[in-house]
């Protein structure tokens, strides 16, 4: 079963992104905390939006996603930050039920769109989004900044203006 998270959801959430980033290689990386998950997906303005896949009411499985738009089709689409699914609940169709009801979400509202990223040593995921037709898009390189990057880049406007 699908459904939409609800702030009960949100210790779970929390868990299985633990789950994710070690699986992922990156627990240490993984910092949010229930709070900041809390604020994300049900404060006065939410950031972000969770689906949760249940197996006999228990949460097994969930992806959070966000709306992005795309100046080329001039609608909003889904781009999905995580999907997961418990070790011991793979084969039993949640990933693909998740991805389904985030397609039906695109669907309903009009998004062209639909897109995510995936590590490429990641060999189970890939295969499994090639299993529903995703196309890879290997023409583009994600570009990040962070920590120090970041702020002497937002430090750099500062200087110039001086």
């Amino acid at each position: 079963m699908i459904r939409t998270a609800t702030a009960a959801d949100v210790p779970a959430i929390h868990t299985m992104i633990r789950e994710l980033a070690a699986y992922e290689r990156a627990l240490e990386s993984a910092k949010a905390t229930q709070e900041q998950l809390r604020e994300a997906l049900f404060g006065a303005h939410p950031a972000a939006f969770a689906l949760i896949a249940e197996e006999a009411g228990t949460p097994v499985g969930f992806a959070i996603w966000f709306r992005n738009f795309s100046t080329w089709t001039g609608t909003h689409g889904v781009y999905l930050e995580d999907l997961y699914v418990r070790p011991e609940a793979r084969g039993g169709g949640h990933g693909k039920a998740l991805m389904t009801e985030l397609a039906k979400i695109c669907v309903e509202r009009g998004y062209e769109r639909f897109e995510w990223s995936v590590l490429d040593w990641n060999e189970p995921s890939i295969n499994f989004y090639k299993s529903i037709n995703a196309e890879p898009m290997d023409e583009w390189t994600v570009f990040r900044l962070t920590g120090s990057a970041l702020r002497d880049l937002a430090d750099s406007s500062r200087v110039n203006a001086a």
